[in-house]
C-alpha cells in the first residue's frame, strides 16, 4: 500500500465512503462469498476496481478482527484546518469537541460516530498526545468521517482561546463540583471541552473555561467512559441550540 493510501473495513464503513465520497476509494477488495448485491452495484456504478480474493488474501491485504468480507483501498484521511471551521461556521455556527488527551482509538471513532449522528459537530484534537483518525478509528466511526469534520492543531489551550475570541463559549466536563447539565443553560456557540479518563482536562486549558457542568449520577460509583459522556453532552448540546 502507498504510504499515502490506509485501508477502509466492514460493510457500513465502505458503503458511507461509497455514497459520500467515491473519489477518495482507488480500489475494492471483496471475500468470493461476499454477499452484499446492492454493494457491489454501487462499486461497478462508480468504475472503482474490483478485486475478489479469498479470505486468507484479505486478511493478508487488511489484517483485523470483523473486515465482513470487504476491504477498501482509500487516500489518506484529511483533517480540516481549524481556520476553515471557523471561517464555515460564520453562517451556520457549529460546535466544537475539543478532546483533550484521549488516547483510545475506539474512542475517538465513537465520538465521531455520535457527532456525526447528531449533526452540527465538529471535533478538534491535539497533534500530540492524542490518537490521530487511523484505520481502526474509521472502522469504529461507521462512516461518521463523512459527516463530522475533524482538525488536527498543534495547540489545544491557544486554539481554544481563538475560539473565545471568536465569540465562543468554553464548557468544560469535569466529575465534581460543575454545574448540572440536566439544568444549566448552556450558552451557544458553543466548545465541549472533554478530557481524558482519569486525568480529566488538564489546568492549562480548565483555566480557560467559562463554564464546568457535570453529570449527576445516582447510582454505582463507576464512571461513563468518555465516548459516553460525549453522547450525553452532545445531546444536551443539540436539545439547547434548537
Amino acid at each position: 500500500m502507498a504510504k499515502n493510501s490506509m485501508y477502509l473495513y466492514g460493510k457500513n464503513s465502505v458503503l458511507e465512503r461509497l455514497k459520500a465520497d467515491p473519489g477518495s476509494i482507488r480500489k475494492v477488495y471483496v471475500q468470493d462469498n461476499f454477499k452484499a448485491p446492492h454493494i457491489i452495484e454501487m462499486i461497478r456504478s462508480r468504475k472503482i476496481p474490483l478485486v475478489k480474493v479469498d479470505e486468507k488474501e484479505l486478511l493478508r491485504i487488511k489484517r483485523a478482527d470483523r473486515l465482513q468480507g470487504i476491504v477498501a483501498e482509500t487516500a489518506k484521511y484529511v483533517y480540516t484546518p481549524f481556520e476553515k471551521l471557523m471561517n464555515d461556521s460564520k453562517n451556520n455556527p457549529l460546535s466544537f469537541i475539543f478532546l483533550d488527551g484521549l488516547n483510545d482509538p475506539h474512542n475517538l471513532g465513537s465520538i465521531m460516530r455520535i457527532a456525526a449522528c447528531f449533526g452540527g459537530f465538529a471535533i478538534v484534537i491535539p497533534d500530540h498526545g492524542s490518537c490521530e483518525v487511523t484505520e481502526a478509528v474509521l472502522h469504529v466511526s461507521s462512516g461518521g468521517e463523512n459527516f463530522v469534520p475533524v482538525a488536527k492543531v498543534t495547540n489545544l489551550s491557544t486554539t481554544l482561546l481563538k475560539a473565545k475570541k471568536a465569540g465562543y463559549w468554553a464548557v468544560g466536563t469535569v466529575i465534581e463540583e460543575g454545574e448540572d447539565i440536566n439544568s444549566v443553560s448552556l450558552p451557544f456557540p458553543i466548545c465541549l471541552v472533554l478530557g481524558a479518563e482519569g486525568k480529566g482536562i488538564r489546568y492549562g486549558i480548565q483555566k480557560h473555561l467559562d463554564i464546568k457542568v457535570t453529570l449527576p449520577m445516582k447510582g454505582a460509583e463507576l464512571s461513563f467512559n468518555v465516548a459516553m459522556a460525549a453522547a450525553i453532552f452532545a445531546h444536551e448540546i443539540n436539545k439547547q441550540r434548537k
